[in-house]
């Protein structure tokens, strides 16, 4: 606006000519202002070169230039192959579909034979000198192999107040029984009198048993009660895998016992995998006082030969051995036979003719053979024959099928 003010001043003063060349200056600068403002330039300072072509998809490259987008792979109407058609099974006419499922049972028996004089091993028989008879039906052996392991075995002491000759017996026969454990047996102790006490868990270290059997000075009351013990004790060894052994040394009385002997045999043979071993207490006191003491003296009497008639009865129906020492230089040898008769073992599996899963008990039978089929007999370097046991389990409990 100021511009335009100053100009008719100025233009007073100015010749015509002048005055023309004035005007036609003033005309021209603001279109020269304008144009100096809008012009930009339209090319880059440097241009990218002729044989270089733009990138595909934006990599790096002498000049980036613009940006370029990805291209999508040129696969129209892409669709993906169906999946294989599931297999048809065609029925017969008639039938509908239906799942087929076979259990066959299979019943493990271990049979030890041992001489019946010195209680030693029978090793080198074979597969064909044995017969099975599961209730009194023969059965084929298709399994047959001698097993020789370590042992599991449960330790059950009686430890009541009654005459120190049975305690004094159980000490010693414990003590025989640990010094013969191996490194790699596992074996447990438990004591009863009214109650049970577990002194030391399964253990490979002989020194806790030696120290539990020492432990053993006073006990707390005068009550037997064997067959409670028994049963937790063997309720106790179901949780445990494989076979197992129960050492039971005690006098073989129960007096306060909650239990009744039938009950007891019953959890007996329905336990699978637990073999019992017995061994009496008492026996050199047993022998004094035999036959004497009047009519308590006969009570007294009756009561033991029912208590050995028991332990012998536990350890049949699971396929032990009963032993009724008398003198306490007899341990060493009774322990022998136990461990041997415990870790050599011939196996023997076969498939039930009676394949029912009905939950009965059924009764087993052990025979050796010859190659003729007649009793194997045995004889020594003299040709004297040789008498021998067939240890087995009385029989098993059939599965109980389940609806």
């Amino acid at each position: 606006m100021s511009t335009m003010r100053l100009f008719p001043f100025a233009l007073r003063r100015l010749p015509s000519a002048a005055l023309f060349l004035a005007l036609a200056a003033l005309a021209a600068a603001p279109v020269s202002r304008a144009q100096s403002q809008t012009q930009q330039p339209t090319q880059p300072a440097t241009q990218p070169a002729s044989d270089q072509a733009a990138p595909d998809a934006g990599g790096p490259s002498a000049d980036p230039g613009a940006i370029a987008l990805p291209k999508k792979p040129d696969r129209p109407d892409y669709t993906p192959p169906p999946a294989p058609a599931a297999p048809k099974i065609k029925n017969p006419e008639g039938l509908d579909n239906y799942s087929l499922r076979v259990e066959v049972p299979e019943v493990t028996v271990d049979v030890g034979v041992l001489l019946e004089k010195t209680h030693q091993f029978v090793p080198g028989l074979k597969p064909a000198n044995f017969r099975v008879y599961e209730n009194g039906v023969e059965q084929k052996v298709v399994g047959f192999k001698r097993t020789e392991a370590p042992i599991t075995a449960l330790l059950l002491c009686e430890f009541a107040s009654t005459s120190y000759s049975f305690i004094y017996d159980m000490r010693n026969a414990a003590w025989a029984f640990t010094q013969q454990l191996r490194p790699q047996d596992y074996v447990a102790m438990m004591t009863f009198d009214m109650h049970t006490q577990i002194l030391t868990d399964f253990t490979q270290d002989k020194r806790q048993l030696y120290n539990a059997i020492n432990s053993l000075v006073f006990p707390g009351f005068s009550e037997r009660n064997l067959f409670d013990a028994l049963y937790e004790a063997e309720d106790r060894l179901t949780r445990i895998d494989g076979p197992k052994y129960i050492i039971l040394i005690a006098s073989g009385r129960d007096t306060f016992s909650k239990l009744t002997l039938d009950k007891i045999l019953a959890k007996v043979k329905a336990t699978p995998g637990v073999t019992i071993f017995t061994v009496s207490t008492g026996g050199a006191q047993r022998l004094m006082t035999e036959g004497r003491g009047g009519m308590m003296g006969a009570i007294r009497d009756t009561d033991y030969l029912q208590a050995d008639n028991q332990m012998r009865t536990f350890a049949q129906l699971t396929g032990g051995m009963s032993f009724f020492p008398r003198f306490t230089g007899e341990m060493p040898d009774i322990f022998s036979t136990i461990n041997q008769s415990i870790r050599s073992k011939y196996q023997l599996v076969y498939h039930p003719t009676d394949a029912k899963q009905d939950g009965t008990y059924r009764k087993l039978r052990v025979e050796l053979v010859d190659e003729e089929g007649q009793p194997l007999r045995m004889q020594d370097e003299k040709h004297k024959p040789l008498k021998y046991d067939v240890i087995a389990r009385d029989g098993y409990r059939a599965r109980q099928e389940v609806e």
